[in-house]
């Protein structure tokens, strides 16, 4: 006695089921991690709204790829060719049009929406943000001025942290509250990206006379931790190390790093640089006085040997 043809069609698909469970079973990812589709973790609630654009819009995605993957192989395995005879036309079915119309006319509507209200939500900027800080831009490096900080000695110059060659600059910033980014170029374009934010802005030689949107804003950093920045736009020979560190603090230690900032250090006449500051209020791990997820490059090309040696 021979299989029925719906066994015979269920089989496949039971087969091709369990080879996707045992795939996905087989990769060791938790529940979070397999509805993340590959979108790294952010910090930021303006990362997690995209995170979640990003998971529903391949969850539409693949609801839709399951209902034209079922349609084809339902005529592969029922409408195969089994005489010369012409089958039924469908060409001007009415109902089906409309159906083939409306109903992708609404996918697209919703993931518009959607989509359009998560931009808005991550290009918000409020009227009072907690911390302002002016990101400056140049060839090959980066400057972080803290305007609403004033040195005790000089109340017209704010705090500043400025990387050199031998130093990548430390973006210091407080937990739990929100921060706004003004930036700027003294030179070329470049770009101020933060992978843990999911947001990158390029960052423009005077911006404002060239009527750029030239700011943005986090809601919050929801973690402390240590974090790798970096431009992400050609901007030169050295691009590739262009690199800067945010390091997150908890809000009581970010208040004391910039009260250490403001002041003048005993030891050497100066006022507090990050570094001193950081070793100064000694708080562990994220009081490294340097950067643990990159590290300086050389740009003086002068003291650079070809490979191979020379003289």
């Amino acid at each position: 006695m021979g299989l029925k043809e719906g066994t015979r069609a269920a089989r496949p698909a039971k087969v091709g089921g369990l080879v996707g469970l045992v795939g996905v079973g087989a990769t060791g990812c938790s529940t979070e991690e397999v509805m993340r589709f590959g979108w790294p973790v952010g910090v930021t609630p303006q990362a997690e709204a995209m995170r979640e654009l990003w998971t529903w819009s391949v969850v539409a995605a693949l609801a839709v790829g399951v209902i034209v993957w079922g349609l084809i192989l339902w005529s592969v395995a029922f409408h195969r060719k089994k005489s010369e005879e012409l089958p039924r036309q469908v060409a001007y079915n009415l109902p089906l049009e409309i159906v083939l119309v409306v109903v992708p006319t609404i996918i697209v509507a919703v993931l518009f929406y959607f989509t359009a209200v998560t931009q808005n939500y991550v290009i918000r900027e409020t009227d009072d943000p907690d911390v302002t800080v002016d990101v400056i831009g140049f060839q090959w490096n980066w400057e972080f001025r803290y305007p609403e900080h004033k040195l005790e000695d000089n109340a017209e110059l704010p705090v500043s942290t400025v990387g050199t060659p031998g130093e990548i600059p430390l973006l210091v910033l407080p937990q739990g509250r929100s921060i706004r980014f003004n930036l700027e170029s003294t030179d070329v374009i470049h770009s101020f990206f933060v992978p843990e934010f999911h947001f990158k802005r390029d960052v423009f030689p005077e911006p404002k006379k060239n009527n750029q949107d030239n700011s943005f804003e986090i809601e919050r950093i929801d973690r402390t931790g240590s974090f790798v920045g970096r431009c992400a736009e050609l901007c030169g020979t050295y691009h590739a190390v262009m690199n800067f560190e945010v390091r997150a603090l908890e809000q009581g230690d970010f208040d004391r790093y910039m009260d250490l900032r403001k002041q003048t250090n005993e030891a050497t006449g100066q006022p507090y640089t990050a570094a001193e500051a950081l070793t100064e209020l000694d708080c562990g791990e994220l009081c490294t006085p340097y950067a643990v997820t990159t590290k300086p490059f050389d740009t003086d090309r002068d003291a650079r040997q070809a490979s191979g040696g020379g003289n």
